[in-house]
C-alpha cells in the first residue's frame, strides 16, 4: 500500500468520478483506475461500486475512507510541521530592546530560543521605547522588548509584568531617611536619566511637571551600568524598575510616595508581515 493509492482513492470518492479525480490530480485516468484496483487486491475487499461513470463507496469503502482521511490529514500536518521547523531553523528576526528591558528579559529568553533553534539568525537594535515604537510602526524591526504602557493603536503587545519604579541614590543620602519618598522633595536634586527616547525619562519629566518643577539633569545615558555607576559615585539620583535594583550593591533604594509603574513586555505590529521565526520568538516570551 502506497500513499499515492490512498490519495487516488480519496480523490475518486470526493469527485464521485474517476475522470474528474484524474484531472484534479493531473494524472491519466488509467493510473487512478489501476491504483484503486491494486488497493482493492491488496486489501481483499471491494471498495467502490461502479455504475457507469459514477462511483460510490461500498460499506467497506466507507469505513476505509474514514481511515484514509485521517492518515492523509496526519501526513499533511506532519509535512507542514517539518516545513515550519525548517523555516524556523533558517529564520531570522529583527529585535529591538531597551536598556532596562533587555537586562530583565532578553538574555534568558534568547538563550532558551537559541538552544531550541541553533541556526536562528537575529539582528538587534538597542534604543528607547519611543524609538522602538516608531521602528515597529515603520516595519524596521519585527518585535520590541520594551515598555508596553500607552502603546500606539497600531501596535499589539504581550505584557509580561507590571513593574514598579524605585528611587535610587548613594547610601547615606538625605532622601534615604524616607520610608516612601515624596516626589516634590526631589526638586533640588541632580537627576541621572536615561536618554531622551525612553519611556521612563518621559514619565519622570511628566511627574516633575505635575509637581511644578523642572529637574536639574546632571547626566543622560542609554546604559544601565553607567547610570548605576554614577549613582554609586554620588553624581545624582536615578529611577529604576524594582527588578533591576535587587542585586545592586552600594545603592540605597526607596519607593516613591506616589507609586510609578509601567507595563513591560514584547510588542509587534499586526499590520506588518510577521515571520514564523518572529512568532516563535514571541511565543518564547509568552511561556516565561
Amino acid at each position: 500500500m502506497e500513499i499515492h493509492q490512498l490519495e487516488y482513492f480519496q480523490a475518486a470518492l470526493r469527485f464521485g468520478n474517476i475522470t474528474k479525480a484524474a484531472q484534479a490530480l493531473h494524472i491519466s485516468q488509467p493510473s487512478v483506475t489501476v491504483a484503486i484496483q491494486k488497493l482493492e487486491d491488496d486489501l481483499g475487499v471491494q471498495l467502490l461500486d461502479r455504475v457507469g461513470k459514477k462511483i460510490a463507496p461500498t460499506s467497506e469503502g466507507r469505513i476505509f475512507l474514514e481511515r484514509v482521511d485521517a492518515i492523509l490529514a496526519s501526513i499533511s500536518d506532519a509535512t507542514e510541521e517539518m516545513r515550519d521547523h525548517q523555516a524556523l531553523r533558517k529564520g531570522s528576526v529583527r529585535v529591538g530592546i531597551t536598556p532596562m528591558m533587555g537586562a530583565l528579559f532578553f538574555l534568558d529568553a534568547y538563550a532558551r530560543f537559541k538552544k531550541k533553534y541553533p541556526d536562528f539568525q537575529m539582528s538587534l537594535v538597542e534604543e528607547g521605547t519611543l524609538s522602538l515604537q516608531s521602528r515597529l510602526e515603520r516595519g524596521d524591526i519585527d518585535v520590541g522588548i520594551m515598555v508596553t504602557s500607552d502603546l500606539p493603536a497600531k501596535l499589539e503587545a504581550e505584557t509580561l509584568k507590571t513593574g514598579r519604579i524605585l528611587l535610587c541614590m548613594e547610601p547615606g543620602h538625605s532622601l534615604s531617611a524616607y520610608a516612601e519618598v515624596p516626589f516634590e522633595s526631589l526638586k533640588d536634586q541632580s537627576f541621572i536619566l536615561f536618554q531622551g527616547d525612553t519611556y521612563s525619562r518621559r514619565m519622570i519629566l511628566s511627574e516633575c511637571a505635575r509637581f511644578h518643577f523642572s529637574p536639574r539633569i546632571a547626566f543622560s545615558s542609554g546604559q544601565v551600568r553607567t547610570v548605576m555607576g554614577l549613582v554609586r559615585q554620588g553624581a545624582g539620583i536615578a529611577f529604576f524598575l524594582e527588578e533591576l535594583t535587587r542585586d545592586q550593591e552600594s545603592i540605597a533604594v526607596r519607593p516613591l510616595e506616589d507609586p510609578l509603574t509601567m507595563d513591560i513586555g514584547i510588542a509587534w505590529n499586526p499590520g506588518r508581515y510577521l515571520s514564523k521565526a518572529a512568532r516563535a520568538f514571541i511565543d518564547s516570551f509568552e511561556a516565561v
